[in-house]
């Protein structure tokens, strides 16, 4: 009987400088960027004058799970997480870089599809992958620092929001929480795919950051740690109270027929889930709103976050909070 052996590449096959050309060779470049991957650094144009940069942090078993998120997806969402920072700043995304952290048994291609995971949601906003580093390790760490350029507009920080204002949300709530909750509790087969994609690779709705900023956002966050958490943010920068209405927060039927098969109640998640990377702001309040965007509260004198009808909420993300 005759065999047929396949014999996976692993990344140590290739060493340092054969991944980064691999990585390279998938990635295309975008007219912000004037000298790419192959120097010391990357040049890239400043048009603005003023470069925003965000950067963060992805450690396997801690951010993804391999046996939950393919490459792809994990690629897309440790991209999506950065850039959703620089249009919660009301700029346009230019680049990334990435920092990664590879063990060397690991495929290359695992390494493929995570560099067509970044590639593809940087294309998303016109941005680039162009630069970074790599080095080995026992498991994988993703470092990820993203720039925006403000097209000549003021940045949209936490700390302009201001009593008789509203507030308002773009995006999705709660539906990666749901979908963390059905991984947890082995309920992946269960009929709301689209909750559980959402966990894997979140949609940030990037055009409403810098859109935001021109119909005269006043404060803005990326709802990463929470809408309470996040929300908490703003009011503190800005030495407010944020009332939110609970009617108005989005339980669309699949987080609500999630909720009802975990015994959950749907409303935690859109407090409290914050990887669906949605955007808040605030804005004057006879600002013409487009339908992207759905008012949930209002900032009026006072500190703190509260849900109205319910008591003081607590939530969010806290990375050395278990």
């Amino acid at each position: 009987m005759q065999h047929t052996w396949r014999c996976a590449i692993r990344v140590a096959d290739l060493g340092e400088f054969g991944i980064i050309a691999r990585i390279v060779g998938r990635l295309p470049q975008f007219p912000a960027v004037l000298l790419g991957p192959g120097d010391d650094a990357a040049v890239l144009r400043a048009p603005d004058g003023r470069v925003v940069v965000t950067t963060d942090l992805l450690l396997e078993g801690r951010h993804f799970r391999r046996d939950w998120s393919s490459a792809y997806d994990i690629g897309r969402k440790a991209a999506a997480q950065n850039l959703a920072d620089v249009v919660a700043m009301g700029a346009d995304p230019t680049a990334i870089f990435v920092g990664l952290g590879l063990p060397g048994d690991l495929p290359t291609a695992w390494l493929d599809g995570l560099t067509d995971g970044f590639g593809d949601e940087c294309a998303l906003v016109g941005a680039s992958v162009a630069g970074g580093d790599i080095s080995s390790s026992e498991q994988i760490v993703l470092g990820v620092t993203a720039l925006g350029d403000l097209g000549g507009r003021a940045p949209v920080t936490r700390s302009g929001a201001r009593p008789g204002q509203v507030v308002a949300v773009a995006g999705r709530l709660g539906h990666a929480a749901a979908g963390l909750a059905l991984l947890l509790a082995g309920r992946e087969e269960l009929p709301y795919p689209e909750l559980v994609d959402a966990h894997r690779r979140p949609q940030p709705p990037y055009g409403c950051g810098p859109g935001a900023a021109v119909l005269g956002a006043t404060a803005m966050a990326d709802v990463s740690d929470g809408l309470l958490q996040d929300v908490g943010h703003i009011a503190k920068a800005s030495g407010v109270r944020v009332e939110l209405e609970p009617q108005d927060l989005p339980v669309p039927e699949p987080l609500a027929a999630a909720a009802a098969e975990l015994g959950v109640d749907p409303l935690r998640w859109v407090l409290t889930g914050g990887d669906d990377h949605a955007l808040v702001a605030v804005f004057p309040a006879d600002v013409r709103l487009p339908p992207e965007w759905r008012v949930i509260g209002r900032v009026v004198e006072g500190e703190g976050v509260q849900v109205r009808g319910h008591d003081e909420p607590q939530g969010g993300w806290d990375h050395f909070r278990e």
